[in-house]
């Protein structure tokens, strides 16, 4: 009889946004109504340990009580004034953000998409008014299963067809090249058109790939060498996930930008946010790229808070730790079943060996019934990337989900 309520709450709230929404997701059927730091409860009050951290936005775990005290706090001051007007938190959240990262300049935006675009529109306008390129000639390089998120410019530089399918004409100017490939990099960058090579340090949704060793510090000689800017979109791999403050830094690189997003927000409020020098975002002036949201008290004082809890609780150790009993613990999973593991800190990926027997999606489905969501991510991988919060005692159940399940296959 339980089961038989259960399953009629999941069914109600799964119709009535199938009746009245947009079909443009196709989630794990289930129904969640709370979390609390590394656990989510559905719609029945079945707890289950979030592994997908949306999309690694809940890096400091869900409703983290500073993070939620901020959001309540500025609330209840001011939310929003526009960039018509100044407002007494933007200027701190600007200094705050560029003396940690050690950039001149932070733009502000609320989504990961936005501060990506912003980048190319920065390259882009660098591109004329400093390097020279002739007007309407400016190319941004991207590699192949780059992603950055859905609108038409990501449509356009995006290699993967269910991306781009029906969805032109396309915005020019954005050459692919493989990923991890310095040669096929500096080939394209001795265009003297080429303004930015924008790149995921490692990525995300391409199914946690990692590039080999030195790809990055590549990437920084061969842009030095070319004049030619490079964009690390760490919208995904920064602020913790890796186990660094951002991706970059286990090469000891600093790229020209950096884009962040995700967990910027605290898992509570969409913030965004470009980073970069003088030269660059001095490029663009008065009236020629704005936000009406970008930049509000409320997400300036969350981002801060956010970065706070990451900075002063630890967390990028102990994604650094907890990722390698994570990883220590994949890499025993049965070959008949799983093909590759792939992962750095708690930014993980678990490739799939797909069989008339399973798929990633089965998979996924297993772990849920088991008390654990993932999502695939390409059909054949599953990302494992829990919040940053998660301790060893936690982690151990969590393993022993993954094994029994993945075993459950055999």
């Amino acid at each position: 009889r339980a089961e038989e309520v259960a399953s009629k709450a999941v069914v109600s709230t799964q119709s009535t946004g199938a009746k009245y929404g947009a079909h443009n997701y196709g989630p794990l059927p289930v129904a969640l109504a709370r979390a609390q730091g590394v656990n989510v409860w559905d719609v029945d009050g079945k707890k289950y340990y979030d592994f997908l951290s949306a999309y690694s936005a809940v890096n400091q775990g869900h409703v983290h009580p500073r993070i939620v005290q901020t959001l309540t706090e500025q609330a209840h001051t001011l939310t929003l004034t526009s960039r018509a007007f100044y407002n007494n938190v933007l200027g701190e959240y600007e200094e705050y953000m560029t003396k940690l990262f050690g950039f001149d300049k932070l733009l502000p935006m609320n989504t990961g998409i936005e501060a990506c675009e912003t980048a190319v529109k920065l390259a882009r306008k660098w591109g004329y008014m400093v390097k020279g390129i002739p007007e309407n000639q400016a190319k941004v390089i991207f590699p192949t299963e780059n992603f950055w998120g859905r609108s038409i410019a990501a449509c356009s530089s995006s290699s993967d067809p269910t991306c781009y399918t029906n969805f032109g004409p396309f915005t020019p100017g954005f050459p692919l090249i493989p990923y991890n490939d310095l040669a096929a990099l500096e080939e394209q960058l001795q265009d003297p058109t080429v303004c930015a090579y924008m790149a995921e340090p490692i990525q995300g949704e391409a199914g946690v790939v990692i590039p080999d060793e030195g790809y990055l510090r590549g990437i920084r000689a061969l842009c030095d060498k070319y004049n030619v800017l490079w964009i690390a979109d760490e919208v995904q791999s920064g602020l913790g996930r890796t186990g660094k403050r951002i991706a970059c830094d286990w090469e000891n690189v600093k790229p020209d930008m950096l884009t962040l997003g995700k967990a910027l927000g605290g898992g509570v409020f969409p913030v965004s946010a470009v980073l970069t020098s003088d030269e660059v975002m001095l490029c663009i002036q008065p009236g020629e790229h704005g936000s009406t949201f970008g930049g509000n008290p409320l997400g300036c004082k969350v981002a801060m808070t956010a970065i706070d809890v990451l900075e002063s609780e630890g967390l990028y150790d102990n994604a650094l730790k907890m990722g390698d009993v994570l990883m220590g613990e994949l890499k025993k999973l049965p070959a008949d079943v799983v093909e590759v593991v792939r992962g750095r800190g708690l930014f993980c990926g678990v490739v799939i060996r797909e069989t008339e027997a399973f798929n990633a999606w089965e998979v996924c489905m297993r772990l849920r019934d088991a008390g654990l969501l993932a999502k695939p991510t390409h059909g054949h991988i599953v990302r494992f990337t829990p919040p940053l919060v998660i301790n060893e005692t936690e982690m151990e159940e969590c393993t022993e989900i993954i094994c029994n399940t993945i075993s459950s296959f055999l």
